[in-house]
Parts: C-alpha cells; sequence; structure tokens
C-alpha cells in the first residue's frame, strides 16, 4: 500500500479518536465520571487526571485533531489530484477549479469519516468510551501539556482582562436527568430484572416533579359521590357497599361538587348532613403532582377535585395517588378491585 494512502488512513483515525473524545467527554454523566474516579483501577486513575481540568482536556482533543487534519490534507491533496486529474500530476500550476473539487472530495470524507460517524457513535456509548479510551487520551493529554498549559493561559487572560470571566473550573453539581440517565444505565447494563425497592422508589423520585395531575387522577366516570340530600342510613349504607373511607357530595350533579363526608364522622353524632360535609380543594388538570402534595400536606386533607379548562369536573386525587406514584401500589384490608379507594 502506498506510504501516503497509510498517513491518510491514519491520520482520519486519529481525527475521528480526537472528535469521538471530545463529544464523549461533554455527552457523559458526570455521575458516572464521578463514581469512577473514586474507583480503585487504571482506568479510574486515568480519568481522574484527565477529566480534573475541562479546558485543558477540550484544548487537548482540539489540538491533537487539528494537527491529525493538517497533515491529512497535506496528503489528501496530491492523493486526490492524482486519483481524479492524473492528468495535473506534473503540472506545475492547477486551475482553481480543481483546488476547489479537491477541497470538497477532501472536506466530505473527512466529515464522514473522522466527525459525523464517530461523534455519533462517541456520544450513544460516551461513559463506555471515556473509560475504554483513557489510557491513550491521557498520553495525549501529557504530550500535549506545555502547548495546552500556554493555550489555556492565552485564553484565560484574554477572558479575565476583556471579559472579567474567570478561568475553568470542574464544577461538580449532578441534574436530575443525570442521575436519573446513571441509574437506567446501569440497571440495563446489569440486566437486573428484579429491581430494589429503594431503587424503583428513587426512580419515582425523579420523574414526579413532572407527572401531572391529569396523568394519576381517577376519573370522571369511576368518581363515586351522592347527593346533599341522600338520607344518613343511604349514607352508611353506601359506605358499606363501597369500603371508601370518603365520599364526595355534589349538589345535582357530579360537576358541582360541594364537599366529601368521611366514615369516622357519618357514625358519629350530628345534628344535620350539612354539618359533617367537609369542604374540599379545586385543582387545575395541569397542576404539577408535586406542587398539589406540598399543597394536601400544608392544609393537612387528603383529597382534591380535578377540574377541566370549563371549570366541570375531571377526575379526583388523594394523597395516596400522590404517594403511590412515587412508592408504588398501596393496598390496606378495605380495598375492594371493583372501586376505588381511598
Amino acid at each position: 500500500m502506498d506510504n501516503n494512502i497509510i498517513i491518510i488512513i491514519i491520520s482520519i483515525i486519529f481525527s475521528a479518536f480526537f472528535s469521538g473524545m471530545e463529544i464523549a467527554f461533554v455527552s457523559s454523566n458526570r455521575i458516572f465520571i464521578e463514581i469512577e474516579k473514586k474507583q480503585n483501577t487504571i482506568s479510574s486513575m486515568f480519568i481522574k487526571k484527565i477529566t480534573n481540568n475541562p479546558s485543558k482536556f477540550i484544548a487537548t482533543m482540539l489540538l491533537g485533531n487539528n494537527i491529525a487534519l493538517v497533515i491529512y490534507g497535506i496528503y489528501s491533496g496530491k492523493l486526490i489530484i492524482k486519483f481524479l486529474f492524473p492528468e495535473l500530476i506534473n503540472s506545475s500550476v492547477i486551475d482553481f477549479k480543481y483546488v476547489f473539487y479537491q477541497a470538497i472530495v477532501s472536506t466530505f470524507i473527512i466529515l464522514i469519516t473522522a466527525e459525523f460517524l464517530p461523534k455519533v457513535l462517541f456520544q450513544i456509548y460516551s461513559n463506555r468510551l471515556l473509560k475504554f479510551f483513557s489510557l491513550p487520551t491521557y498520553i495525549f493529554y501529557y504530550l500535549f501539556s506545555p502547548i495546552t498549559f500556554l493555550l489555556n493561559w492565552i485564553s484565560d487572560s484574554v477572558l479575565k482582562k476583556y471579559f472579567k470571566t474567570k478561568k475553568d473550573e470542574m464544577k461538580i453539581v449532578f441534574s436530575k436527568e443525570e442521575l436519573g440517565d446513571y441509574i437506567n444505565q446501569e440497571i440495563n447494563s446489569n440486566n437486573q430484572l428484579d429491581i430494589d425497592q429503594e431503587i424503583k422508589i428513587f426512580q419515582n423520585a425523579l420523574k414526579f416533579s413532572k407527572v401531572r395531575v391529569r396523568d394519576i387522577m381517577i376519573p370522571r366516570s369511576e368518581i363515586i359521590s351522592v347527593d346533599r340530600y341522600i338520607s344518613k342510613s343511604f349514607l352508611k349504607k353506601k359506605f358499606i357497599e363501597t369500603g371508601l373511607s370518603k365520599i364526595l357530595v355534589h349538589k345535582q350533579s357530579v360537576d358541582n361538587i360541594i364537599g366529601f363526608v368521611t366514615l369516622q364522622r357519618i357514625f358519629s353524632d350530628y345534628k344535620n348532613f350539612k354539618s359533617i360535609i367537609q369542604p374540599i380543594d379545586f385543582v387545575p388538570e395541569s397542576m404539577f403532582a408535586n406542587d398539589l402534595l406540598d399543597l394536601l400536606t400544608s392544609k393537612r386533607k387528603g383529597i382534591a377535585i380535578i377540574i377541566d379548562e370549563y371549570g366541570g369536573t375531571s377526575g379526583l386525587i388523594t394523597i395516596e395517588d400522590l404517594i403511590e406514584e412515587l412508592v408504588g401500589e398501596i393496598e390496606d384490608e378495605h380495598d375492594n378491585p371493583k372501586f376505588h379507594k381511598k
């Protein structure tokens, strides 16, 4: 094989490596990096060294990529002319249009082989590849240190003088998304079929802030309510039949809920039915579940009515529904699969 072709292939491989490691570092999970740095392995030692200074790491990858691209450009230009325009090999002057064609072909090759494909691959498997290539990355990180030190010093000086910005520092701050992604990746990689209850609760807690009440409410069609003029005996019978601890009370229809009665109050002495009806909160469908949980706990209430955009009853939700979203299904001795008991 021609030496020029070998040099071109090697330069493309190195360019792909530097481009891929740059995107792997940016895309990798911060929690994964910090956990790997705590491991007592050779790769963890290298990961710790190359990730402690993000700006130096990026500078190393950019420097290596640019060196590879320069070498590629020098050797690929002659090779492209040789294959596409052999009549120009011995020509001392090459027309601009041929240089343009050469640049198009050369750029297309490098974009596919050393930019697009490796960046997609390294982004998908960022954690694994960052760990796998930690040793060669550290070698270049060490070899290019004098140059990257100079480059970072220049950039830091410019940022400090003209933009009043401090130099880059590694900030160990984790987002909920990173935490959730790391847990899911670990579960999938270990093929865990039986996940600990604590892990499930942790996963649910991460997603809880994005859950809206309309996603977990009891729909209108399954709401059990009674009219405000119901007799005491019929109401007691309703409690016994359904096994519910709370029953809604409406005026004319379920779209006009006026409150709820509890099992404890109905079996106690009271003057009239109206005196034991407790007020209920109304919240929109778009309300977040965590906000509603805060509302109910602050008011020491266990139930709320969900209303739609027209003010009609869309469903109901209890504090048990909200807790179940976090810890899973809660069953008690009164639960009956025919009804929603809260």
